[in-house]
């Protein structure tokens, strides 16, 4: 699934990503609200990891999905 398909299906999508990274709030998902760099930006924070790392698990995130 490429980030198109998952930013029109954020809604749905979120509840996976909420899955996937537990610390992540109802309200980071929101504000995220689909954007890839929102995710990787609130991946990082969150947990702490460096931007390779984050963008690492989003693209493993993305490949994933089942939406």
């Amino acid at each position: 699934m490429n980030w198109d398909q998952v930013k029109g299906k954020w809604k749905q999508i979120s509840g996976q990503a909420k899955q996937q990274w537990g610390k992540l709030t109802d309200d980071d998902l929101d504000v995220i609200d689909g954007k890839r760099e929102e995710l990787v930006g609130k991946v990082q924070e969150r947990y702490g990891v460096a931007k390779e790392e984050a963008e690492k698990q989003v693209k493993e995130f993305e490949s994933s999905c089942s939406c």
